[in-house]
């Protein structure tokens, strides 16, 4: 589970990382990052009807959640990050999930900033 300080829960939040944030796309995630100055690292997740039904969207946020807790230690201070679910993410396993989620968030981090 995500600490607190580090989960985005306002929606105006989700708004300004994903409208001005750098974002990458794979095959079943796109990620988008928005540099930040100080502070926790934040991650907020959003997996759509698309993805399936109530039971899945579910098992995809969880593995979402893991593979960004994994992730924190190499997120920049202060940055911001969505972690978008693709339809696709609901067929495939948690090792290819994580192995597409790290590849974008090291894709869209490197174009957020120094």
């Amino acid at each position: 589970m995500l600490p607190r300080a580090h989960r985005i829960t306002r929606a105006d939040d989700f708004r300004t990382v994903m409208r001005r944030g750098r974002h990458a796309r794979g095959r079943f995630v796109a990620s988008h990052v928005l540099a930040g100055d100080d502070g926790a690292a934040r991650v907020g997740f959003v997996v759509g009807k698309a993805v399936g039904g109530a039971v899945q969207r579910n098992l995809v946020r969880r593995r979402l959640r893991a593979i960004a807790s994994e992730s924190l230690v190499d997120l920049r201070p202060g940055s911001s990050v969505v972690i978008r679910a693709l339809p696709a993410s609901a067929d495939v396993g948690f090792g290819p999930l994580r192995d597409d989620a790290r590849e974008q968030l090291r894709r869209a981090a490197a174009g957020s900033g120094s």
